[in-house]
Protein backbone atom coordinates (compact mmCIF):
# COMPACT_ATOMS: atom_id res chain seq x y z
CA UNK A 1 0.00 0.00 0.00
CA UNK A 2 1.19 3.51 -0.78
CA UNK A 3 0.13 6.99 0.34
CA UNK A 4 1.30 10.31 -1.07
CA UNK A 5 0.79 13.48 0.95
CA UNK A 6 1.69 16.99 -0.17
CA UNK A 7 1.70 20.51 1.27
CA UNK A 8 0.18 23.37 -0.66
CA UNK A 9 2.79 25.52 -2.36
CA UNK A 10 3.24 28.95 -0.80
CA UNK A 11 4.62 30.58 -3.96
CA UNK A 12 8.20 30.95 -2.76
CA UNK A 13 9.42 27.37 -2.94
CA UNK A 14 8.39 23.98 -4.28
CA UNK A 15 5.81 22.05 -2.26
CA UNK A 16 7.00 19.40 0.18
CA UNK A 17 5.83 15.80 -0.04
CA UNK A 18 5.74 12.67 2.09
CA UNK A 19 5.32 9.23 0.57
CA UNK A 20 4.54 6.29 2.85
CA UNK A 21 4.84 2.80 1.43
CA UNK A 22 4.17 -0.50 3.20
CA UNK A 23 5.53 -3.74 1.76
CA UNK A 24 6.45 -7.25 2.93
CA UNK A 25 10.13 -8.11 3.24
CA UNK A 26 11.82 -11.38 2.32
CA UNK A 27 11.95 -12.69 5.91
CA UNK A 28 8.22 -12.53 6.66
CA UNK A 29 8.23 -9.08 8.25
CA UNK A 30 7.01 -5.73 6.95
CA UNK A 31 8.81 -2.55 5.89
CA UNK A 32 7.50 0.99 6.17
CA UNK A 33 9.32 3.26 3.73
CA UNK A 34 9.09 7.03 4.35
CA UNK A 35 10.28 9.32 1.60
CA UNK A 36 10.24 13.06 2.30
CA UNK A 37 11.47 16.06 0.37
CA UNK A 38 10.59 18.87 -2.00
CA UNK A 39 8.94 18.22 -5.34
CA UNK A 40 11.66 18.31 -7.99
CA UNK A 41 14.45 18.36 -5.40
CA UNK A 42 16.27 16.11 -3.01
CA UNK A 43 14.48 13.55 -0.93
CA UNK A 44 15.28 11.38 2.07
CA UNK A 45 14.28 7.72 2.38
CA UNK A 46 13.96 6.01 5.76
CA UNK A 47 13.08 2.36 6.35
CA UNK A 48 11.44 0.92 9.45
CA UNK A 49 11.04 -2.82 10.00
CA UNK A 50 8.09 -4.50 11.75
CA UNK A 51 7.50 -8.13 12.66
CA UNK A 52 3.84 -8.31 11.70
CA UNK A 53 1.42 -6.56 9.37
CA UNK A 54 -0.82 -5.17 12.12
CA UNK A 55 1.98 -3.19 13.78
CA UNK A 56 3.21 -1.97 10.38
CA UNK A 57 -0.27 -0.71 9.46
CA UNK A 58 -0.57 1.01 12.85
CA UNK A 59 2.77 2.77 12.25
CA UNK A 60 1.69 3.82 8.74
CA UNK A 61 -1.58 5.24 10.08
CA UNK A 62 0.25 7.10 12.88
CA UNK A 63 2.72 8.58 10.38
CA UNK A 64 -0.15 9.60 8.09
CA UNK A 65 -2.07 11.24 10.93
CA UNK A 66 1.03 13.15 12.09
CA UNK A 67 1.55 14.56 8.60
CA UNK A 68 -2.13 15.50 8.25
CA UNK A 69 -1.83 17.49 11.50
CA UNK A 70 1.19 19.31 10.02
CA UNK A 71 -0.90 20.56 7.10
CA UNK A 72 -0.22 17.90 4.48
CA UNK A 73 -3.08 16.69 2.29
CA UNK A 74 -3.60 13.15 1.02
CA UNK A 75 -3.38 13.29 -2.78
CA UNK A 76 -2.95 9.61 -3.71
CA UNK A 77 -3.70 6.25 -2.05
CA UNK A 78 -2.96 2.89 -3.62
CA UNK A 79 -3.73 -0.57 -2.32
CA UNK A 80 -6.83 -2.67 -1.74
CA UNK A 81 -6.86 -2.00 1.99
CA UNK A 82 -5.37 1.50 1.90
CA UNK A 83 -6.40 3.54 4.94
CA UNK A 84 -8.36 6.67 4.11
Amino acid sequence: MRLLLQQRPDGREAPRFVQLQLQPDLLGGWELLRETGQTGGRSTLRRELYGDQASAIAALEAARDAQLKRGFQLVFAQGADAPK
